[in-house]
């Protein structure tokens, strides 16, 4: 069975995951997990470079027996080290690091403790009161641990949008190469550009369907066939996404399209204003009784309830239409208006590229600047910067920038908004820098109030200028903490700071909602990779899909602008 980039990623962590809770040496975890990241960021399938024959070990953080690993893995879909591990690991253990506020050492404790080797064994002695007798726990992580268990019951299981499309694009190409079909795209929330997807809807143009079902339905990754007819069949992968094919005549290619890719309530929406102009709107076109006026081009379902052509992201029934019918639509940013990047890390704490190479990525990415933007001391983990570190990483950008051309390195730090909102690293130091990316990377516990309080004193600080990852959320793997953003937003815009779109597929936090609010309320936005190494700069058409999302312009975000502009617009009011 191909192997994806998602399968080494998750095959290294789940090896991370088993070492730690053995108690191994950190910095062997910490090796898997940086591997693990860095392959799981890559924009080219991993299998293809191996096919290739190309050297792994050029990639970040990936020696020798790590891309003998990777070979193993896109050969045979599994690693010698990881079967021994799981061999002596009861199968239900790495389940628990599922669960909120449990780490590997936490989840060794509570075997080695309580004798908890499954989550049933967890929801056991959380409601038998014996988790908060532990040392380093208490009740209230003991609460935590039975809502989680209750909330991740009801959760629907949804996939990363980088994560479907490693699935989707090669799905797509392989469909085009059969010899009837037409168009082949992917609708739905994926071409709406959600930040997680459901399932995958493919349309297909083609007269002749049968050619098309059965390559469909016989492709390599097909785990299971659920159903199978003329013009509609849907299957599961072995990934667990399920994907509906729908054959459709070139002549309603237009009106499929906008069917499977609005929302529900969007194309409802645009339905009633069909039924108010006499028209009936489904996926095979624009009907005037019996008639087909429209459905080959997607434009022309909108022309004929009398709209102009609205893009796939904004399609969410948040007042697009009535924007458009108003000649309102926003000219919507792209990834070619981007000019820099301003939340980078290097190896310095725990990026996996020196300064100069971040530089010669950036600049081949067509980048006016780039932001190199380390973690602060208080991020213990990541070797953090201190004072005296920090000043000698500014001394080396400085020689940097005397030798580079076509690129400026900025001079920045990730620094941690401490508990009390005072910010990690003393001010001195803080305005010697040509931005701060200001973030929380602990005690994402707090009560909103707390929370709402804590970010606005950094704010107060003179030195604060960018909100970094606004809501500490991962998907799928943590929820955002509670934050009162309406109340941030509105402070972020009367100071003049700025709020991160960070681009990470784990992250993209804004959410697109809250993004809409900084543009109506006239709050500045950056939409940054936080970039663990170089190939990590090219997540930032993610970014771009979550700013389009939240309706932003080109205007709304700071490093769309030229280097005197991004300074310019760096300047608290």
């Amino acid at each position: 069975m191909p192997v994806h980039n998602s399968d080494v990623e998750e095959i290294f962590n789940e090896i991370a995951d088993l070492l730690e809770i053995e108690g191994a040496n950190p910095f062997r975890v910490r090796a898997y997990r940086n591997a693990a990241r860095t392959i799981g960021s890559l924009s080219r399938n991993v299998r293809d470079m191996v096919e290739e024959d190309e050297d792994l070990t050029e990639l970040p953080g990936i020696g020798e027996d790590l891309a003998g690993k990777i070979e193993t893995i896109v050969k045979t879909g599994t690693v010698e080290q990881l079967e021994k591990l799981r061999a002596r690991t009861p199968p239900g253990l790495t389940k628990l690091l599922d669960v909120s506020g449990l780490g590997p050492k936490r989840v060794q404790r509570l075997r080695e403790e309580l004798g908890v080797e499954s989550m049933a064994d967890l929801e056991r002695v959380a409601k038998e009161h014996k988790i908060r007798e532990l040392d380093g726990f208490g009740e209230k992580i003991e609460q935590g641990i039975i809502e989680d268990i209750e909330e991740s019951k009801e959760k629907e299981q949804r996939t990363l949008l980088m994560k479907a499309e490693q699935v989707a694009e090669p799905l797509v190409t392989y469909l085009k190469a059969s010899e009837v079909a037409g168009d082949v795209v992917v609708a739905g929330s994926y071409r709406r550009r959600k930040e997680t997807v459901g399932d995958l809807d493919i349309l297909v143009t083609c007269a002749d369907s049968g050619p098309v079902m059965e390559r469909f339905v016989g492709h390599e990754e097909v785990a299971e066939v659920v159903s199978r007819g003329e013009t509609r069949s849907t299957v599961m992968l072995r990934s667990g996404l399920q994907v509906d094919l729908r054959v459709v005549p070139q002549a309603s290619y237009g009106a499929a399209m906008h069917y499977f890719t609005g929302s529900q309530a969007h194309n409802i929406a645009v339905r009633k204003r069909g039924v108010e102009r006499g028209y009936k709107i489904n996926e095979y076109g624009v009907y005037r009784d019996s008639e087909v006026i429209a459905g080959e081009e997607e434009a022309e379902v909108f022309r004929a309830v009398d709209l102009p052509w609205i893009p796939p992201e904004l399609r969410e029934d948040r007042g697009e239409i009535q924007a458009a019918e108003a000649g309102e639509l926003p000219e919507l940013i792209g990834v070619g208006d981007m000019r820099g990047d301003l939340h980078c890390h290097t190896k310095a704490t725990d990026g996996a590229d020196s300064l100069a190479a971040m530089a010669r990525a950036g600049r081949e990415r067509g980048y006016d600047y780039l932001a190199i933007t380390d973690h602060s001391r208080r991020v213990a983990m990541a070797h953090g910067l201190d004072e005296k570190r920090l000043r000698e990483q500014l001394a080396e950008i400085d020689r940097l920038n005397e030798e580079l051309a076509g690129i400026t390195l900025l001079k920045g730090i990730e620094v941690d908004i401490l508990e009390d909102g005072s910010l990690d690293l003393p001010d001195s130091v803080l305005a010697e820098l040509d931005l701060t990316v200001c973030s929380v990377h602990y005690r994402f516990d707090l009560s909103r109030e707390k929370q709402t309080e804590r970010i606005l004193r950094a704010m107060d600080n003179p030195q604060f200028r960018i909100l970094g990852h606004p809501t500490g959320r991962l998907l799928n793997e943590r929820e955002p903490f509670e934050v009162d953003m309406e109340r941030l937003v509105e402070a972020a815009a009367e100071r003049g700071c700025v709020l991160e779109v960070n681009a990470q597929p784990s992250r993209l936090d804004l959410r697109d909602v809250d993004c809409q609010m900084a543009r109506e309320r006239g709050a500045k936005l950056a939409i940054s990779t936080d970039a663990h190494h170089a190939a990590n700069l090219d997540l930032m058409r993610f970014g771009v899909d979550q700013a389009r999302r939240g309706w932003v312009r080109p205007a709304d975000v700071i490093n769309t602008r030229d280097l005197a502009g991004l300074r310019q617009a760096l300047q608290r009011s």
